[in-house]
């Protein structure tokens, strides 16, 4: 008897009816009790249509009760928590909870995307890879229509705002991890946890037993589960882990899962985050996941109304809701019998139509006594109705598959099918492996694994009732601790209990296919049988171009319950056995996992962190701007009153250029290379020769990647016979580091040198000037003399009681010295420069106006050596030596690169009035602005020194160009400035000679 609100029964099922929850659906408030999902509350509650299909928003409801749920997709909750594309089959209802229908407006009951369904003949697969590309006069046309195709495209909408919510990851090892909580995998972690083997049992329902929660209270099953869960409670070693969800398989015993923490309440609790993350480290894994039922394919198999027998069976018997009053049962197998005879006793009438001329006696005379019609040799070749299903047509199998002449209507508002079930086999296929056809069950089943493919037991291995499904989880999770060298006693099994119906696992007779128009394949993407054969007829036979072809089996369902049935239609149209069809390969993850999750905590400044320098807090103290450098965050500028980032730059740079100035360059990155073969390493990393340099000197060098193109510039200081002090640019430290590492382990694994990242430990500082020796003199009282401190010398030296090392070089193109000292104390090596330098003019200076120096002096950077360009773009090809002994020597002679028509750089000198920035264009001075530039600019800045704007650019055949006059322009904002194409070596001008040193 149904009883209580809309299609609820009075008595049965695992809620909590003491427990009402306010749950609500599109504004309407749903009749809801703990332990309910939202799918069984919309199901009670008699709401249909729950969702609109992808492609042509036809009414979807509830065809299943977990995973294996392809269409009652919704959106949860509001705002930044909005969550689309969410499952109502596994949402657990709450008190609060909020969900709304996607893909249709303004409801779901009454889309007007429903009319996309008139032009359902020109939406068929592959119409937006083919339909929509035109060629020649009228692209146009096919571009206006792209533009309404991709706004109609996806499905559910993201949210906008930021994530409210935290989200964590956590690091487990285990013995045995046992993944599913049906009959097998229970006893799987009960016969593990005897041994003594550490086992993780991940269930990803809200509750424990699998198939068996959908036994009544008080069953026989039901106590076998409350007395196994009793005894896993008490095992010291096993872990009971419920909302976790394993998701991928990985090499090295590696398994991902996503604990579902606090998605079962309104909003985390403060400091909890809403999912974690658990990267499990496994010796061996159970695979104990069941088998997902599979649906038919007949013409109306998408009406709501249709469910799978098994989820039938799960609603009755666990959630107490009775789906339809009169209902037609479709099936091949003999699980569907459970689910007729389970109807019947709740007050429905019901026929069964098993496709099988001669069903098992036993079961149909059993149904007989219910009140069941059965009606054997029978199949569904279509439904019809609208919104809800309202009849089906059954006949006997025709030839070839096809539905026969004469259909009998049977009035129903309720279809139950069952095509079989597919073991859920695919976190094995992601270790690798490779399923086989079995022509018997009609689905593909795992052989025999690899070492790390997880063991399998019950459904997952296709043919097993209950008890022996008990038998084998015990088998299994035995097996699994022997193989991780535990050897205690498991003991003896507890007894199994009996199946009521004993053939629900047995093998099954394969429901025969039935095409035509509305047949649908895949429900989450409306493929129907008409649109794989268009893509066989297309030529896309294999499997896995098909998939893609069609789209079936792909985005969150993942072939669930679509792949056997495409796998199948192909196989039909080439009359060859499915397993030489073939299954798609299986890739994590295996459901949909919240982006938030797989980020866990690494967001914002957690992802990247900012890299503060051991000066950072001077230039607090002197009112710095700040800009990030990668990781590193740099003071930019030390504005005065009234000044802006541009200004103060410039006030900067000019009194460098003046004066002195000092600036932190603590962020370089800064590598120990060290041994016998140190040398040797670095004169094959560098395009010139590092091997010669007497201890106590240091020289600018650029490194390749291998394929000829620079990679990064720096120094290279050799402190003593097998130990150098290399510097890299701030932002290819990184990068450099692990190029460096990868020679050395995977090319040159036989030279004797250590790499040793010290870039922390030592802070940087630049002097720069012409007042540079008075001041750094005064410091340190060092001899700061041309003989005793020539060009790219390295020496000793203290300053304000601290040991330091300073280095000739600079980057300014000014008189300049750098200067390391240990991070702990750099303070006080800044301060005592700051303070002696005040009386003769000394200031610092941040990174704009490094860039104006630099830039003025012709030097590269950032821009520059953006991974494009090779030693000759650069001007840099006199630096390498004529032998090809060094990384990319060979590959940057390819021709391409050596074409003299390659853009190569060049310097800008603009008129004082013009505006050139970053990005602009460069067009000859009297053509059209517009086809390929010849050029474009990579660093622009306005120059104290020449009282003009500047510019480094990239010009095609560009030092025969020099003296040319060009346009700059910025095709957006329609900006055109004129400019006279230089030497890059704009200080040459001034006369005061430049020093070669690398770059900040």
């Amino acid at each position: 008897m149904s009883g209580g609100t809309g299609r609820r029964l009075a008595t049965g099922g695992r809620i909590d009816r003491g427990r009402p929850l306010s749950v609500r659906f599109d504004g309407r408030p749903l009749a809801a009790f703990a332990g309910d999902t939202l799918a069984s509350a919309l199901l009670a509650s008699g709401l249909d249509v729950v969702a609109r299909s992808f492609k042509l928003h036809r009414p979807r409801g509830v065809l299943a009760a977990g995973v294996e749920e392809p269409s009652a997709l919704v959106r949860l909750g509001r705002g930044a928590r909005a969550e689309p594309n969410t499952r109502a089959t596994t949402t657990e209802a709450f008190d609060g909870l909020e969900a709304f229908g996607q893909n249709a407006w303004p409801s779901v009951r009454y889309d007007l995307g429903a009319i996309r369904r008139l032009f359902a003949p020109l939406l068929g697969a592959g119409f937006y890879y083919e339909t929509f590309i035109g060629p020649g006069r009228g692209v146009g046309f096919w571009m206006f229509c792209e533009r309404f195709i991709r706004r109609a495209a996806g499905m559910g909408e993201a949210p906008r705002e930021p994530d409210p919510d935290l989200y964590e990851t956590v690091h487990l090892h285990a013995d045995v991890l046992v993944i599913g909580s049906g009959p097998a995998g229970l006893s799987a972690a009960l016969a593990a946890g005897r041994a003594g083997a550490r086992v993780l049992l991940c269930e990803q329902d809200f509750a424990f037993g699998g198939a068996l929660l959908d036994e009544a209270p008080g069953s026989q099953p039901d106590d076998w589960l409350a007395l196994v869960l009793g005894e896993l409670e008490s095992l010291p070693t096993v872990s009971l882990l419920r909302r976790a969800t394993v998701f991928g398989a990985y090499d090295g015993g590696v398994f991902g899962v996503v604990e579902r923490v606090a998605d079962h309440v309104a909003a985390p609790p403060a400091g909890t985050p809403r999912q974690r993350l658990l990267i499990v480290r496994a010796r061996r894994a159970v695979l104990a996941a069941g088998a997902l039922p599979q649906p038919l394919v007949f013409p109306g198999n998408d009406l709501p109304g249709v469910l799978l027998a098994a989820a039938v069976r799960s609603y009755l018997g666990r959630y107490a809701v009775l789906p339809g009053r009169r209902a037609l049962v479709a099936t091949g197998d003999d699980s569907a019998y459970d689910t007729a005879a389970a109807l019947a006793r709740a007050g429905a009438s019901v026929v069964l139509a098993d496709a099988r001329e001669a069903p098992p006696d036993g079961l149909a005379a059993a149904l007989r006594a219910l009140g069941v019609e059965v009606r054997p040799g029978r199949i569904v070749v279509r439904a019809s109705g609208g919104p809800r299903v309202e009849a089906g047509a059954l006949a006997p199998p025709g030839a070839g598959g096809g539905p026969g002449r004469a259909a009998e209507r049977i009035a129903c508002d309720l279809l139950a099918v069952s095509g079989g079930f597919a073991p859920t086999i695919a976190l094995w296929t992601q270790t690798g492996q490779r399923p086989t056809f079995d022509a018997s069950l009609g689905a593909f089943l795992a052989g025999v694994g690899g070492p790390e493919a997880p063991l399998l037991a019950g459904g997952c291995r296709g043919d097993l009732d209950l008890p022996a499904s008990v038998q084998d989880g015990f088998r299994a999770g035995l097996a699994a601790a022997r193989a991780t060298g535990v050897e205690g006693r498991a003991g003896a099994l507890p007894p199994p209990p009996q199946d009521p119906w004993a053939g629900r696992w047995s093998r099954r007779t394969t429901v025969a296919q039935v095409g035509g128009k509305g047949a649908f394949v895949d429900l989450q993407h409306d493929v129907t049988t008409v649109d794989v054969a268009l893509a066989w007829r297309e030529g896309y036979v294999s499997v896995e171009h098909a998939k893609r072809y069609t789209t079936a089996g792909m985005a969150p369902d993942q072939g669930k319950t679509g792949n056997l049935a495409l796998i199948r239609a192909l196989a039909g149209f080439e009359e060859r056995d499915p397993g030489a069809v073939g299954v798609p390969t299986g890739r994590p993850p295996w459901v949909p996992v919240a982006i938030g999750a797989l980020a866990g905590s690494g967001i914002g400044r957690r992802f990247r962190r900012t890299r503060l320098s051991p000066l950072h807090d001077a230039h607090l103290a002197r009112g710095a701007g700040f800009v990030e450098a990668g990781l590193w965050l740099r003071a930019s500028h030390y504005p005065m009153p009234g000044e802006d980032l541009r200004r103060a730059g410039l006030r900067e740079a000019a009194q460098v250029r003046s004066a002195a100035g000092l600036t932190d360059i603590s962020t370089l990155g800064k590598i120990v290379v060290q041994g016998p073969d140190a040398a040797t390493f670095l004169d094959r990393v560098y395009v010139n020769v590092m091997g010669s340099l007497p201890v106590g000197r240091a020289r600018y060098g650029v490194m390749l990647r291998d394929d000829g193109f620079v990679l990064d510039d720096g120094t290279v200081a050799r402190l003593g016979p097998d130990r150098f002090f290399v510097t890299t640019t701030t932002v290819h430290a990184e990068k450099v580091l692990h190029h460096l590492d990868r020679l050395l382990e995977t090319a040159w694994p036989e030279l004797r040198v250590d790499l040793c990242d010290v870039t922390e430990q030592w802070a940087a500082m630049a002097l720069a000037g012409p007042a540079v020796r008075p001041i750094l003199a005064a410091a340190s009282g060092a001899d700061l003399s041309e003989a005793a401190f020539p060009a790219n010398a390295v020496r000793p030296i203290v300053v304000g009681g601290v040991g330091a090392r300073a280095h000739r070089m600079s980057f300014s193109g000014e008189t300049g010295f750098e200067i390391f000292a240990p991070s702990a104390v750099a303070r006080t090596v800044w301060d005592a420069l700051s303070a002696v330098g005040a009386a003769h003019g000394l200031r610092p200076y941040g990174t704009e106006a490094m860039a104006v120096l630099r830039i003025e002096a012709g030097h590269v950077a950032g821009p520059e050596i953006d991974g494009r360009t090779t030693l000759g773009d650069l001007g840099l090809e006199c630096l390498a030596r004529r032998d090809t002994g060094f990384v990319g020597a060979a590959l940057r002679r390819r021709p391409a690169l050596l074409d003299p028509d390659r853009p190569t750089l060049v310097g800008l000198e603009g008129e004082p009035g013009a505006e050139i920035t970053g990005g602009m264009l460069l067009y000859a001075e009297d053509g059209p602005l517009r086809g390929e530039p010849p050029g474009w600019v990579s660093s622009a800045t306005w120059s104290p020194a020449l009282g003009r704007p500047i510019a480094l650019a990239f010009l095609r055949r560009g030092p025969a160009r020099v003296g040319e006059r060009v346009r700059v322009a910025d095709l957006l904002s329609g900006s055109v400035a004129r400019a006279t194409v230089v030497r890059p070596d704009f200080l040459s001008r001034r006369e005061q000679p430049a020093q070669r040193g690398h770059r900040g």
